[in-house]
């Protein structure tokens, strides 16, 4: 009778113990299957359309590394370097400016390049058609419209251009279509954004007239990041996923799984030339020379 007794003992403790283990190992797998990633984008605020253009990517992501997949737009570059710089997305849909600055200073890996790699993208300077200016060196002590930190098109590259010179003012327009909006008002006397945006926007101000002034070097691609804090496999599941999307996917996220991923060792050099410029850009006039480089 004992014997029985012990036997039932050590039957009902080893089925305990196997339900501890079982629902430990259904905790874990929970816990993979529940991780988190956030894909980042800039819309610029008037985007809507093509946020809705990443919910199939999110999707998919999200069913082939079973986790949680969340899109987070950010309205502008700034807003967009704050969360790279917080390493809250994990994977970034990242244009030029925001991507030196991930790669560089914040660790982020280049995993795609974006559409456009044929056609690489410039920056313009912008005047209206009846303005006297001729020349970059003649916007000295004039009011000129930038972008916001963190775009290669709309600040760094401008300001790299701009190098040297004295401006009464500079203006920092939130989006694209706002430094046209500032030039067909008259209040800024020039102003710097994209090839494509000034293509795409000045159709809405047919009552003025713009003139190119100055049309940038290239600048690479825009590229998809992937944070340093994604783990290993994971990285390795996101990448495969991505190469293996279908068509209509990859082309509403508008990357490209065959082209080579740019470089952007000489981009790099060019931003760290004008960061140390900050410090100058909002002060009223605005000189563009490295204070430190000329006190030397």
């Amino acid at each position: 009778m004992r014997t029985i007794i012990l036997r039932c003992f050590w039957v009902i403790h080893f089925l305990i113990l196997m339900g501890l283990v079982g629902t430990g190992c259904s905790n874990k797998q929970e816990d993979i299957n529940s991780e988190k990633l956030t894909v980042g984008v800039v819309s610029y605020g008037e985007g809507a359309v093509s946020i809705d253009k990443y919910e199939r990517f999110k999707d998919y992501i999200a069913r082939q590394t079973q986790s949680i997949v969340e899109l987070e737009p950010a309205y502008n570059e700034l807003q967009a370097l704050e969360q790279i710089q917080r390493q809250n997305w994990e994977i970034v849909f990242a244009p030029p400016g925001l991507a030196a600055i991930a790669i560089s200073k914040e660790l982020y890996t280049p995993l795609f390049s974006m559409e456009g790699t044929s056609r690489r993208q410039r920056s313009l300077l912008i005047v209206r058609d009846e303005k006297p200016i001729k020349k970059i060196a003649e916007l000295a002590n004039k009011t000129v419209a930038l972008g916001i930190l963190g775009s290669a098109t709309g600040y760094y590259v401008p300001l790299y251009d701009l190098y040297g010179l004295t401006l009464a003012q500079i203006r920092f327009a939130p989006t694209p279509k706002t430094v046209l909006q500032w030039l067909s008002e008259g209040s800024v006397d020039a102003g710097a954004l994209s090839q494509t945006d000034f293509e795409l926007y000045q159709r809405e101000f047919s009552t003025t007239k713009f003139r190119i002034l100055h049309t940038s070097r290239s600048i690479p691609s825009a590229v998809v990041l992937l944070a340093p804090t994604v783990e290993r496999n994971q990285q390795q599941q996101i990448q495969k996923a991505m190469n293996q999307a279908p068509g209509d996917i990859v082309a509403d996220a508008g990357y490209i799984p065959t082209a080579p991923v740019p470089n952007y060792e000489q981009f790099i050099k060019i931003i760290d030339k004008v960061r140390p410029l900050e410090a100058q850009v909002k002060k009223t006039p605005a000189v563009l020379l490295d204070q430190k480089s000329t006190s030397q």
